[in-house]
């Protein structure tokens, strides 16, 4: 039997209002599940304001971010067919395509041209070099790039890693294990940290030694979106609207950090804004604008040191094969360069 008009209407005012039903502009888009490498910080600003403005929707993406627990687990999520795409490790990515080729996510766009990998220990701790870390415990996330990319450090620099115990520790709990005394260092994102100890009252600078792998001679890339093999050969488009989406929107938070924070608050009420966009404009200067990128512009990288970054990835892990750049790597889905030349952070 037929509903009467007024129930009808009921019923479907009810479905518009609920959070479970997509709304009408969301049909005909293509969806994706996102995965972030972290816990919402601020430079995640970028990916909420290409959300709220609707530059993903322009594209004809409807995307879904979740938080992530790490840079290499979120290529894992996105190769297990978890997520469509990321925000992930390339150094992760380069261990996947060696050990399980044609499964691995690719690289579209990369966002970390220098790589915030730093071991981090207590100024007045036992840790005063390197070397040091040999009997002693180092600390990190289970899905830290970080930590998956100690062993090359301590080979290039004379440690033997495996007299280094690993402890396994919750994202939230990094810095507080080091400033107790918990562990003796942590490997960690500098960017990361940095902030995170000037939250806690710590003086970054004085409190604590930092001995960053740029520094240690690891040229390594970092961190971009990268994308599922579904997704490059099913919805080629969809991955052209994604990188075009997200570069708008890393240009406008760059102009205009407040805006990003403001979106980064709504996503995340409890953010402590301050100190947010402080570690927003640490990543973009430190991380993200570079010679390179002056040259290249930003997503884009130099083939021959990517090259060297393999290799170093593949001797360290002594992987079953060296993958080509093309595997782990693609521009073909970048904007043109003059969109991806940064303006100066504000």
């Amino acid at each position: 039997m037929p509903l009467p008009r007024a129930t009808r209407r009921a019923v479907l005012g009810a479905a518009l209002a609920s959070p479970f039903i997509r709304p009408a502009h969301s049909q005909g888009l293509t969806p994706i599940r996102f995965i972030l490498d972290w816990k919402a910080q601020g430079p995640h600003a970028w990916y909420y304001l290409a959300q709220s403005r609707g530059y993903f929707r322009e594209a004809g993406l409807d995307v879904t971010i979740d938080q992530g627990e790490g840079s290499a687990a979120a290529v894992t999520r996105v190769m297990s067919g978890a997520y469509d795409a990321g925000f992930g490790d390339i150094n992760a990515v380069i261990q996947n395509a060696a050990q399980r080729p044609g499964e691995q996510p690719v690289m579209v766009y990369l966002v970390y041209n220098r790589a915030p990998y730093a071991i981090i220990a207590r100024a007045d701790g036992p840790i005063r070099a390197l070397k040091d870390l040999e009997g002693r415990q180092l600390g990190a996330p289970a899905g830290s790039a970080t930590a998956r990319m100690f062993p090359a450090l301590a080979a290039r620099n004379g440690v033997d890693g495996t007299k280094v115990r690993m402890a396994a520790i919750a994202p939230n709990l990094v810095e507080q294990m080091l400033v107790q005394g918990q562990v003796d260092a942590v490997a960690q994102f500098s960017g990361t940290s940095y902030m995170n100890f000037v939250g806690m009252g710590k003086d970054p600078e004085k409190d604590f030694r930092w001995f960053f792998y740029s520094d240690m001679g690891l040229d390594q890339y970092s961190n971009g979106v990268l994308v599922s093999q579904a997704l490059l050969k099913n919805k080629p488009e969809a991955v052209r609207g994604l990188t075009a989406a997200i570069n708008r929107a890393i240009h406008e938070v760059a102009k205009d950090p407040d805006a990003g924070i403001a979106e980064l608050k709504r996503v995340e009420p409890l953010t402590d804004t301050a100190i947010e966009k402080q570690r927003l404009l640490y990543m973009l200067r430190a991380q993200m604008t570079t010679p390179e990128t002056g040259t290249l512009g930003l997503g884009d990288l130099n083939d021959k040191r990517l090259e060297g970054a393999i290799e170093t990835v593949v001797k360290t892990y002594e992987l079953p094969r060296t993958p080509g750049v093309r595997e782990v790597f693609l521009r073909d889905f970048l904007p043109p360069r003059e969109a991806r030349l940064l303006p100066v952070a504000g």
